[in-house]
């Protein structure tokens, strides 16, 4: 995975990984596609039971490969499906967060949000805003594998 993130024009396009809840993030990545909203198509989706299901090392192995940013979606607090989940993956990310800050990998590279069913429009908008910040951030340097 040592691939140019660039396209044909010659300008940095990130990869980014997106870990999405299949009750709520997942829903809303869908609603957002049936209704013809627009978000960056450099976006790669991973679908899991729960965001609490979300391994610190599956996050650490993404960047590792060269993935230029990270976002773990779930539920709204309090209308996680498995109860508590989306409150252990935000405290998995607040972990994550200072581990990343030891060894020098930007804190906008990994995010996280909150966004529902329902929520199509959302999931839009921080997909783009996402994209544009890790833009903004350039390709991931730090714990990249060269292969």
């Amino acid at each position: 995975m040592t691939q140019q993130n660039s396209s044909q024009s010659g300008t940095f396009e990130p990869r980014i990984l997106a870990f999405l809840c299949n009750w709520c993030s997942y829903a809303g990545a869908d609603l957002a596609g049936v209704s013809r909203l627009q978000y960056p198509p450099n976006v790669r989706v991973i679908r899991l039971p729960c965001s609490g299901r979300v391994d610190v090392g599956f996050i650490l192995r993404a960047l590792q490969s060269g993935i230029d940013g990270v976002l773990v979606s779930g539920c709204h607090p309090g209308d996680c499906h498995y109860q508590t989940g989306n409150y252990t993956a935000r405290r998995r990310l607040t972990v994550l967060r200072s581990i990343l800050e030891h060894v020098g990998i930007e804190p906008g590279r990994v995010q996280f949000s909150w966004v529902s069913a329902s929520e199509g429009n959302k999931f839009s908008e921080v997909m783009t805003t996402l994209a544009e910040s890790i833009k903004a951030l350039g390709p991931a340097k730090r714990m990249v594998k060269k292969l």
